[in-house]
């Protein structure tokens, strides 16, 4: 015999609510794309009622500046994490190319390449584009930084190369929405020895580690 007894809703904090609304608009936006976050989408995802999404968000486009940057700092996050575990810069910056390249970083891709073209006509999400740039760049010129420091890298600015770096990334990943499955090995290693090049290291020093590796 089924009970009669109604379950018992838990309520959320304001601020674990406003995370769970943020996380699920990113989930969209990773696999939809930027497009699809709407206030009735991210309610239908969590059950609620769209003015619950509104409450915390009145306009749309503040969700989806944060889903977006949400997604990408995760990311970031994960590719280059300011608490490092133990390792050498050399050994971290190689972990950082075999996750930042190839199937696994599509997704991602796709939303750097959906945002950027978005923010065209949308001021909220540019100054947010924006942002994770600087960030991005930051975090891993510190990670150079470090390198040089400790005598393994060599490059007069750091920051600069970081940039150059990503800007490679950047160029291989636009082919995220179409195919790379027949660049020639030197066009997919390209981001590997700009950065071997840049920091003075020999050929072969930044060889990707396997995609697994901790």
């Amino acid at each position: 015999m089924s009970s009669s007894v109604p379950r018992k809703r838990i309520r959320k904090s304001a601020a674990d609510r406003r995370a769970e609304i943020v996380e699920s608009a990113a989930e969209v936006a990773l696999s939809e794309g930027l497009e699809c976050i709407t206030l009735r989408r991210i309610a239908e995802a969590l059950d609620v009622r769209p003015g619950l999404i509104s409450h915390y968000f009145p306009a749309v486009e503040d969700l989806v500046a944060e889903a977006f940057g949400s997604a990408v700092s995760g990311e970031l996050d994960g590719l280059v994490p300011e608490k490092r575990p133990e390792g050498t810069p050399t050994l971290h910056l190689a972990r950082f190319f075999a996750h930042a390249m190839g199937e696994a970083y599509d997704d991602i891709s796709r939303l750097w390449i959906n945002a950027r073209h978005l923010s065209r006509y949308r001021p909220v999400l540019r100054e947010r584009v924006a942002e994770q740039e600087r960030a991005w760049r930051e975090r891993l010129s510190g990670l150079l930084q470090e390198g040089v420091e400790r005598d393994e890298f060599r490059t007069d600015d750091p920051y600069l190369t970081a940039i150059r770096i990503l800007v490679v990334i950047d160029g291989l990943a636009a082919h995220a929405n179409t195919s790379t499955l027949h660049h020639p090995p030197e066009v997919s290693r390209m981001a590997v020895t700009t950065a071997e090049r840049e920091l003075g290291l020999p050929e072969g020093a930044l060889h990707p580690v396997p995609e697994d590796a901790p």
